[in-house]
């Protein structure tokens, strides 16, 4: 059905055992997404997004809740889940033995499309992903970028309506980063693919993503467009500086009645304020000031980031959150409460 949501996830819980404790990687997560968006999920390490997305597509069972993907549930209909998704996950996929086209022709095998069908899809994948340089090299052979570019290849053979990349511009330079985006966002324009993407680059989910979820500690706290969150969690930093002390003393009373909220002293001459909108806000402040007889000598307006959103929610940055939590990524010591199964990608 057109108008139904392709990702439907309701109180979706994963718990793991490590080191005989019980930890709770993922709870309560519930949510859609509609056809067509694209959804960046965000969180430190340890917060629960690759989990999140490993029960999303099958590869692990959900303690409790319940998901529907494309149409079919999870638990039940596994088989049917995996053949409509596209899933990139953080490790590069393939053999690195095998040349990069026939890696595309093995997955086309995978999925059951005929060596004509798997052919004609390869070739314009190769084509539409700028993969034609290095086609016919062995994936060993290839660069950091250029094996990103191949695995989302591989997760886009079998033409899936929605695709899921878990981190897919980790430890790519900045050039083979923007140029995978530009693919990224090409093949959703050209098929209308759904893209559900964890990233570490908060700059990546502003400028791209038109919805950003963000997790911590195995549920999420936010859900809303960039602009949205950073302005209704955030604001704008504008900074005043003045000649002397007193014009700043002053300038506190104008500012603050203007903006309608605090303002704080930065420093002896300097006063400074969060607020929503602070791009109209800072040239209607100088001009009050100004009518007041206090000269403002220098002014700065700075808008807000994610990471700004997410030390609104949380009271540290994601950087800081991140640090010394390694429960997403590094399970050598967990045992799951319920078997692991690989294969959404070869």
């Amino acid at each position: 059905m057109p108008n139904e949501p392709i990702i439907e996830a309701h109180e979706l819980t994963k718990r793991f055992t490590v080191k005989k404790k019980t930890v709770e990687a993922v709870t309560g997560l519930t949510f859609e997404v509609a056809r067509g968006e694209l959804v960046a999920f965000l969180g430190p390490n340890g917060a629960g997004k690759s989990t999140s997305l490993r029960m999303l597509t099958t590869l692990e069972a959900p303690t409790s809740g319940t998901a529907r993907v494309v149409g079919f549930d999870v638990r039940q209909r596994s088989a049917d889940v995996r053949a409509r998704i596209g899933y990139v996950g953080q490790l590069t996929s393939g053999s690195f033995a095998q040349r990069a086209r026939d890696e595309l022709l093995s997955q086309g095998a995978f999925y059951g499309m005929s060596k004509p069908a798997s052919r004609a899809r390869a070739d314009e994948l190769v084509e539409s992903l700028g993969l034609a340089s290095f086609a016919n090299q062995s994936v060993q052979q290839l660069s950091g970028g250029q094996k990103r570019r191949l695995d989302i290849a591989l997760g886009l053979m079998h033409s899936p309506p929605l695709l899921f990349l878990d981190e897919p511009s980790t430890g790519l330079d900045p050039l083979s980063r923007a140029n995978l985006w530009q693919h990224i966002l090409d093949l959703r324009a050209q098929h209308g693919t759904t893209i559900f993407v964890t990233t570490h680059y908060l700059e990546e989910a502003d400028r791209f993503a038109e919805r950003v979820m963000v997790m911590d500690k195995g549920r999420v706290i936010a859900d809303d467009t960039a602009a949205r969150l950073k302005a209704n969690l955030t604001g704008d930093l504008i900074t005043l500086g003045f000649g002397s002390e007193a014009d700043a003393s002053a300038a506190v009373s104008v500012v603050q009645q203007l903006a309608g909220r605090a303002v704080r002293r930065e420093a002896t001459t300097t006063i400074a304020l969060t607020a929503p909108h602070g791009d109209a806000l800072l040239p209607q402040a100088v001009r009050a000031l100004d009518a007041a007889g206090i000269r403002v000598e220098r002014a700065t307006g700075v808008p807000p980031t994610l990471d700004d959103v997410f030390l609104a929610l949380t009271g540290r940055t994601l950087r800081e959150a991140g640090e010394g939590e390694s429960m997403d990524h590094d399970r050598q010591d967990a045992s799951a409460e319920e078997p692991v199964t690989e294969g959404a990608q070869r």
